[in-house]
């Protein structure tokens, strides 16, 4: 037998005053506590997971292969026409070997695969010519010594530089003409982050010049507050908000790359929006003061963007864990389910024995992606009349039974959650999973507390054990959150579960 009657957590039954943050207007959160009525009143979210609020996250892509593809084939045929031309046939397949591979890595760890809005083939040419000569004269040597015959002189060697790099050069602006024709044809949706009016002069400059390949779709303002409205005959993108509003633009227009005008990592709003663009998979680029490295001007070679200094953030995809993670879920917890049956069994029979019929209790939580599930643990509080679910000034829980305060010390209480993660709604280790009227409070609150749902929420965390529980700053639990997030391993989840088990067992023996 079960029952709904959710066991609202201790942070619930207090009513928070308003955010500092919030602003002035704003409509006010939901209740927190308890509704009115019986305490008894059951909870009847929905017997599965709900439709998503928010688009599950995507793995990073990086740089895509379609974008290289072409400068990789360029360089390719420039060396071995290059090759054939001064080698010969019966000497080039030889020296191609290890020619072509040496010379694509030279090439990549230059950054000549880096996509670029206005690739300039003038800002490329010392690097090829550079590369180039070394691998060439590395093929000179290697034929002196292997076949003194067929050394090359120098002046075969200067005309073999000088037609790898004539070639390679001519190849690579084909490509690049290619692409900023196929910019101009299909710009890709771009969202621009930066207080105005940087971020709106941003915008009209890539609407200006379509070259670039880059559609404005949207501002997301932050920092100083918004400038005077435009007047409507010079309306560029809309403004967004709030992370709906993101979200909504980023489903609408497939928008694949995300400009910073300002530090990425200088608050947590904009931090918070660029974790939500990596995992979206969007390029990510800096812009004007953006774009400076540790308050020196950006390298020459970056480029710019009709005058706004212009560089890549190098990003690494995100690891959130995916399939290693799920497999050691699934691992554990059903090793776990076995061991545990008897005391699970014990418990819920002490509790149909002490409290009476409903041995189970669902509650409503929020886990990845902003999907509701429900999270069932043992009932651990006795039904009684009245709203109070304390005595003033004592901190007496009233509802919770004998039993009930004895399964929650002991953790029994929430060994059913075992179920939880054998359905793939809760993991192991990962963040505190909330109720919903919580989580749409403190997303208005804390800028960085949406981004604690790109993992499925777990028993036990980083912030957990560090002591970070329901009554805890929010902006601490969210700031471990993300943390554990941005740095999962195997290694941490097994280090945070020991730590886990080992402050149970301190609390059990005191």
């Amino acid at each position: 037998m079960t029952t709904d009657s959710a066991d609202a957590p201790h942070s619930a039954r207090v009513r928070p005053p308003a955010a500092p943050g919030s602003a002035p207007g704003s409509a006010p959160g939901p209740a927190s506590g308890p509704a009115s009525g019986p305490a008894t009143a059951a909870v009847h979210p929905p017997r599965g997971p709900a439709r998503e609020t928010l688009p599950p996250p995507r793995p990073g892509r990086g740089v895509r292969p379609r974008a290289v593809a072409p400068l990789l084939a360029a360089d390719c045929l420039a060396t071995v026409g290059t090759a054939l031309a001064v080698l010969g046939t019966g000497t080039a397949p030889t020296a191609l070997a290890p020619l072509v591979p040496v010379l694509l890595l030279l090439h990549s760890r230059a950054g000549l695969y880096r996509p670029h809005p206005a690739p300039s083939l003038l800002g490329e040419l010392p690097a090829l010519l550079g590369r180039g000569a070394v691998c060439w004269c590395a093929v000179a040597a290697v034929l002196a010594a292997v076949r003194p015959g067929q050394a090359l002189p120098p002046t075969v060697l200067v005309g073999a530089v000088a037609l790898h790099t004539a070639l390679v050069c001519g190849a690579r602006a084909l490509v690049h003409r290619a692409r900023r024709a196929a910019a101009r044809r299909h710009p890709r949706a771009t969202l621009i982050v930066g207080p105005d009016p940087a971020a709106r002069q941003l915008a009209a400059v890539l609407h200006a010049r379509p070259g670039y390949g880059m559609r404005p779709v949207g501002l997301v303002t932050t920092g100083t507050p918004a400038g005077p409205e435009v007047p409507p005959g010079h309306a560029g993108p809309p403004r967004l908000t709030s992370p709906h509003d993101i979200t909504r633009a980023v489903i609408r227009h497939t928008v694949r790359d995300a400009v910073f005008t300002v530090p990425p990592y200088g608050d947590p709003y904009t931090a918070a929006l660029l974790r939500r663009f990596i995992d979206q998979g969007s390029a990510i680029w800096l812009a004007g003061a953006a774009a400076t490295l540790e308050g020196r001007p950006p390298p020459s070679a970056s480029g710019h963007l009709w005058g706004f200094a212009w560089r890549r953030l190098e990003t690494a995809p995100p690891r959130h864990g995916g399939a290693d993670k799920r497999a050691l879920d699934l691992v554990l917890a059903a090793v776990a389910l076995v061991v545990t049956a008897p005391v699970l069994l014990g418990g819920a029979l002490a509790v149909r024995l002490a409290d009476g019929p409903g041995v189970l209790c669902r509650q409503e939580r929020i886990g990845r992606g902003g999907r509701s599930f429900l999270l069932v643990t043992l009932r651990t509080r006795r039904p009684c009349d009245g709203d109070a679910a304390t005595v003033p000034g004592s901190g007496t829980d009233l509802r919770t039974s004998r039993v009930g305060r004895l399964l929650r010390r002991t953790g029994v209480a929430g060994l059913p959650r075992l179920w939880n993660v054998l359905r793939g709604e809760l993991s192991l280790v990962g963040p505190c999973p909330e109720h919903p009227r919580t989580v749409e409070r403190f997303s208005r609150s804390c800028p960085e507390y949406g981004a604690r749902h790109r993992m499925a929420p777990g028993l036990t965390g980083l912030a957990q054990v560090h002591g970070l529980h329901g009554g805890s700053p929010v902006e601490d639990r969210a700031r471990f959150d993300n943390l554990y997030i941005d740095s999962w391993s195997w290694g941490q989840d097994v280090r945070i579960m020991l730590r886990a088990a080992a402050r149970l067992l301190r609390r059990e023996g005191r």
